[in-house]
């Protein structure tokens, strides 16, 4: 089988060459391979599915949709940014929801797929936050409240959180090597594929006398980028 991989697009009003790129990949490559695995942050923010109906979320709900249609399983993991995206909208967009982390069999290769917050394990922080807003109860009772007061309150976040950033020791924000040792550990030592630090690169991991392999998927800045596995061996592109 063939597959693409790609994550932290952050699709939005703001940056509608990303958008661009990414309906051209969904009308162009991605027609050519079985599977394409979104590893969260499709969006810059999803205030729920009752939002779904924007001009920028229905045009790329419908590009997913036809895809799905033309064959070419769709997988979604949520990130950090769009972790409400629910059933209503993964059901008019075609998308499997995954859970988080997701392991996949590609012609008998082993790999494991997550958005990769779960492995910033320092930043003690923004690990309190993940754990309270995936909670169910918060989730519900966010839900619950208008779509525009929602929306104000994700915009508030969103300040917040860039602020906070500018704070930050870069190091934290990054993986853990324990944290994703312990991850291979807990699987079985597959290739690990994530995105969500924004920093591209292929590493090796050597994990109870094993060596893994992991591919952190690139950030889109107004062009796509992605991890294709061809069914033999897996290169980064464009």
């Amino acid at each position: 089988m063939s597959a693409l991989f790609i994550a932290d697009l952050h699709l939005s009003d703001h940056c509608p060459e990303n958008t661009r790129a990414f309906l051209d990949l969904l009308a162009g490559l991605a027609r050519d391979v079985d599977a394409l695995y979104i590893l969260g942050d499709l969006f810059e923010y999803w205030a729920g599915d009752d939002d779904r109906d924007t001009p920028l979320n229905r045009e790329v709900g419908e590009a997913l949709a036809t895809l799905a249609a033309q064959g070419t399983r769709i997988g979604f993991i949520a990130g950090n940014r769009d972790f409400l995206v629910g059933e209503v909208f993964a059901r008019d967009a075609g998308l499997n929801i995954l859970a988080d982390p997701t392991v996949l069999d590609l012609d008998g290769r082993r790999v494991l797929v997550t958005h990769g917050d779960n492995l910033c394990t320092d930043d003690h922080t923004y690990q309190a936050f993940r754990h309270q807003v995936r909670a169910p109860q918060w989730q519900r009772a966010f839900l619950a409240r208008p779509l525009e007061e929602r929306k104000l309150m994700i915009e508030s976040l969103r300040r917040h959180s860039e602020t906070a950033k500018q704070e930050k020791a870069l190091e934290i924000m990054d993986v853990n090597s324990a944290a994703v040792d312990a991850l291979l550990r807990a699987h079985d030592y597959p290739t690990l594929i994530h995105g969500h630090t924004h920093r591209p690169a292929h590493h090796i991991h050597h994990v109870d006398g094993l060596a893994c392999e992991r591919w952190v998927l690139s950030d889109w800045r107004g062009t796509a980028t992605w991890l294709h596995w061809d069914g033999a061996a897996f290169s980064p592109g464009p």
